[in-house]
């Protein structure tokens, strides 16, 4: 079976992570064209059981939506189907199409983008929606606002969990990892990602003689929010340092090494950096929204109540005595995950 690959979001965050993750194993099961980026073709050059279309129109551009050049279409419609990691679909297109839609959250955290800015993306997810075939999305709770937010009419949605990058725990040896006494937050400062209620649960600790450092993994000067009292909280509180940008063989090394990490989402549709962490030997504390309990049941973690910093504060305490994570439930992989994929578009394609 002949696949297009839409391989434009490589490197564009947990987006490009995903798609990173799951190439290899579409690769392994179809006969795969890729749409690269010109900067990225050198990546691929010594794959020998591939072919490559070189692309420079941005995704979500104007030519992408209306005049996708017909040279490119001609390639892409000679193949079976064609599949994006996201819900960016190039017009003209006539083979079948799979998507993936990670979140919805434009549509459903307020003020994270402007009115036009949200009505934009909700076009976008609903046309990707009407074209597909089939679309993945990596959480039940994902699925159930899409199906809330969005039409699906007899669109298949299918649950296709994330997980943690197989690269991503290479050369951790947990056993000689000195422990240091930091706790983590690892995101950025909108308001959904719930940074407020953890500063104001470090005040807490700070007033009851807490001496532990906090890390902001990221860079205060780009830190874009409407929410000015955070930067202004931030100011205000001592022993809070910002990692700035850091690579990712550095987080990994933040992971192993910090005491704890603290995720104290509003809103999430999965969550990385706790599995990131568990992954890593390091306890975690998060909130009890409803995806964390979806996603996180099996798993060694301390919950707290979702905006509430005393709560918050006493399971910091908590958390800082338990033993580090081991043996940690063997639930979510690419490789399951690229499995499921495969199987969808094989079943939809052969009909």
């Amino acid at each position: 079976m002949k696949a297009v690959i839409d391989c434009r979001m490589l490197g564009s965050g947990g987006i490009g992570t995903y798609l990173q993750s799951i190439l290899p194993f579409l690769i392994k099961s179809f006969e795969c064209t890729l749409i690269l980026y010109t900067k990225d073709v050198r990546n691929f050059n010594s794959m020998k059981n591939i072919k490559i279309i070189e692309c420079d129109i941005k995704t979500f551009s104007f030519k992408e939506l209306v005049a996708f050049p017909k040279e490119i279409l001609k390639q892409i419609n000679q193949n079976d189907f064609y599949y994006s990691a996201y819900c960016n679909v190039p017009c003209g297109i006539m083979i079948p199409i799979f998507t993936t839609i990670h979140d919805i959250v434009f549509l459903d955290v307020e003020n994270l983008a402007s009115k036009t800015g949200t009505l934009v993306r909700k076009f976008f997810y609903q046309r990707a929606i009407n074209k597909s075939k089939t679309v993945f999305t990596v959480s039940e709770f994902s699925a159930g606002r899409i199906r809330n937010k969005l039409r699906l009419q007899k669109t298949p949605l299918v649950i296709t969990y994330n997980a943690v990058p197989a690269w991503f725990t290479e050369n951790i040896s947990k056993n000689n990892i000195k422990k240091n006494d930091n706790l983590l937050f690892v995101g950025n400062i909108k308001k959904h990602k719930g940074l407020h209620t953890l500063l104001e649960a470090f005040k807490i600790l700070q007033n009851k003689g807490f001496n532990n450092k906090l890390l902001i993994v990221g860079n205060s000067e780009n830190f874009r929010t409407k929410d000015s009292s955070i930067k202004n909280e931030i100011t205000e509180i001592s022993n809070i340092e910002f990692t700035g940008k850091i690579s990712d063989d550095k987080l990994k090394e933040l992971y192993a090494c910090s005491k704890l990490l603290i995720q104290p989402s509003l809103y999430e549709v999965f969550g990385m950096p706790p599995m990131e962490a568990l992954s890593c030997g390091t306890n975690v504390v998060i909130s009890d929204i409803p995806v964390f309990k979806e996603i996180y049941k099996e798993f060694p973690v301390t919950y707290f109540e979702c905006e509430n910093p005393q709560n918050l504060a006493d399971k910091i305490i908590e958390a800082l005595q338990k033993p580090s994570p081991e043996n940690l439930p063997d639930i979510y992989s690419f490789e399951r995950t690229s499995d499921i994929i495969i199987k969808s578009i094989k079943n939809e394609v052969s009909k």
